[in-house]
Formats: C-alpha cells, structure tokens, sequence
C-alpha cells in the first residue's frame, strides 16, 4: 500500500535547502563585479546567468530526495545517519558561497568544498540505501559538486 504523501512536509523539505541558497544568492550577487570577473577564469566556466537555475533544480531534487527518505526510512528515528548526514551536507553547502564569494578566500573555500563533496558522496550512497530514487536523485548534485570542486581549485591555482 502506498504511503500517503503528506504535503506541507514535502513543501517543507523542498524549500529548506533552497533558503540558504537564497541567502548566498545574495552574497554572490554582491561579488560578481568586480571581484569574481576580475579573477582568471578557466575556458569551461558556465555562464554566470546558468547558477540560479541549476542550483535552484539541485535543491529542489535534494529536498525531494530527503522527503523520500523521511518517509520511506520511517522518519528522523530509523533513518537519523541519512538525514544527519544530509544536515550536514546542507550546512557546507550553505558555507561555501561566504567563504568563496563573501570572504574571496579561494584556498579556505577550496577546502571546504573538498568536505562537501566528500559529503554529497556519503549522502547519495546513505540515501540510496534507504530508497533508490533519493540516491539517485543525488547524483546531478554530485555531479555538479565535482564540477565546482574542479573550478574552485583552477580558480584557485590561476589566481
């Protein structure tokens, strides 16, 4: 029998993660001009206009994620190392805009996304245990999480 689907919880784990982007929306928004175009750059940087969309759909997806884990693990109880691990993952997340953008703290940064994506891996492989489809709705985050990774570090090698 399915689970009924109890929606201010699912609303709830859909814009959580999206609050602190928000946040470093706005820090980031401050920092475009001069400082991060006047940095050197690799080829392979998206465009600056494609970060809000992307991070918005991430964070979507990584809400669902953790809603279907809620649920499916038979809550915070019996699936406390998943979601722990996905608190975590939030708040190094959140970190890293201040740190790279509001600090221009490049090797700081650097450092702090190396955890993160450590982290966004142990989500993906707890989540996964719990329900196939939040592990695997785990993986384009992963994903761009090694993208950022490689252009914290380039940025952080050129400059």
């Amino acid at each position: 029998m399915p689970v009924k689907t109890h929606y201010p919880s699912l609303i709830g784990a859909i814009i959580l993660p999206n609050v602190g982007g928000w946040i470093g929306g706005f820090v980031t928004r401050r920092n475009i001009n001069p400082w991060y175009q006047s940095l050197n750059r690799p080829s392979w940087t998206p465009p600056n206009w494609a970060f809000a969309p992307i991070w918005t759909t991430l964070y979507c997806t990584m809400g669902y994620a953790s809603y279907r884990v809620w649920i499916n693990g038979g809550g915070f109880k019996n699936a406390a190392l998943p979601l722990s691990l996905y608190g975590i993952n939030l708040i190094l997340n959140w970190a890293w805009t201040p740190l790279f953008f509001g600090l221009h703290n490049l090797k700081l940064a650097l450092y702090e996304i190396i955890v993160l994506w450590g982290s966004t891996a142990a989500v993906g492989v707890t989540f996964f245990r719990v329900d196939r489809t939040a592990g695997y709705l785990i993986i384009p985050y992963f994903v761009w999480t090694t993208i950022a990774t490689a252009l914290n570090y380039v940025i952080y090698r050129d400059n």
